[in-house]
């Protein structure tokens, strides 16, 4: 366990030096080579995506703010009372205190991040805004199995909260698999509320992910920084360039870190090389139609039972419940 300065513990299953530096070389040794997005977050990430969310281009953490500030009555409705909400990846937590003070008599909340410094920031601020509510972080990587801790209370139902489009981050195929297991985790009661991404004009999309102050550029950059400091690594940040393009045919985004000029870069006794032009690929993005998502729940054992948009259409969050 980990405690935070106001007394709140966290469930501390962070991800170890070790796996990064496993997931790193396995990565950067595929082709084409590749580093793992969520090892984005450590603290200066988290600081720089926060950063990313207020960018007048990246339309996507406002989009979902609105949709919930209009319909979030309706969704704690559609959640109903006596839940335990699990959030995954809420990061500084702003929409899903919005949508807790909605909820009816929530019996516990259970907040899941990678980023342990935001994991305890929010919680502490929650815990102070709502005192009475049971507030037990866990500092992990969600997207593997885990064991979650159990409310002092026991809950009618569990209900767990992914915003963010984080799904997006995901493969078709693995979007399926993890959100099986969200369906398992919600057990026969339970529901799940989702922010989606939908498609849009390829110039919105990139205009999102390459905003003209560079702030994206620098949280793409800072995985390469975090190499260097974390395990050693040798990447010279000044011969990399950040680059975001919309992949039509496959239906999402593309983040790469692009190589000006041949490189050597060492990592775990390993030597990597790179020519002029090569790119590393740090994340992807998917991009949704609501019945393609719709379909992908299904599969999962999901049952669509609401879904919300803005007026231009430039999002979705969807309440499934566990199919019978």
């Amino acid at each position: 366990m980990t405690h935070g300065s106001s007394g709140v513990a966290v469930l501390d299953l962070e991800p170890a030096a070790s796996d990064f530096l496993t997931e790193a070389i396995e990565g950067l040794s595929s082709t084409p080579p590749t580093l793992p997005s969520k090892f984005f977050y450590d603290e200066r990430g988290s600081d720089l995506f926060q950063q990313i969310c207020e960018l007048p281009e990246y339309y996507i953490t406002r989009t979902e703010s609105e949709i919930l500030r209009k319909h979030g009555a309706e969704m704690a409705a559609s959640i109903g009372e006596k839940a335990e909400l699990v959030g995954f990846g809420t990061g500084a937590g702003i929409k899903t205190r919005m949508l807790l003070q909605e909820l009816e008599n929530p019996i516990a909340y259970v907040p899941v991040d990678i980023s342990k410094q935001r994991l305890i920031e929010s919680a502490e601020a929650l815990q102070t805004a709502m005192p009475a509510l049971e507030v037990l972080p866990v500092c992990a990587d969600y997207m593997q199995p885990l064991r979650l801790p159990t409310p002092s209370r026991k809950p009618d139902h569990v209900a767990v909260y992914f915003p963010g489009s984080t799904i997006g981050n995901l493969e078709p195929h693995l979007a399926e698999n993890f959100l099986a297991r969200v369906c398992r985790l919600c057990g026969n009661s339970g529901g799940l509320i989702i922010g989606v991404d939908l498609q849009k004009p390829v110039e919105l999309l990139e205009a999102a992910y390459n905003d003209r102050v560079g702030v994206t550029a620098a949280f793409n950059l800072n995985i390469l920084e975090r190499a260097n400091r974390e395990l050693g690594a040798d990447f010279n940040l000044s011969c990399w360039q950040h680059r975001a393009i919309y992949n039509s045919g496959a239906g999402r985004i593309e983040m790469h870190l692009i190589a000006n000029g041949h490189q050597h870069v060492h990592l775990g006794g390993r030597t990597f090389r790179f020519a002029h032009g090569e790119m590393i690929v740090t994340e992807y993005s998917y991009k949704h139609t609501q019945e393609g998502f719709a379909a992908l729940a299904k599969r999962a054992g999901f049952k669509l039972s609401r879904v919300w948009t803005d007026p231009e259409q430039l999002f979705a969050v969807f309440h499934f419940v566990v199919a019978d």
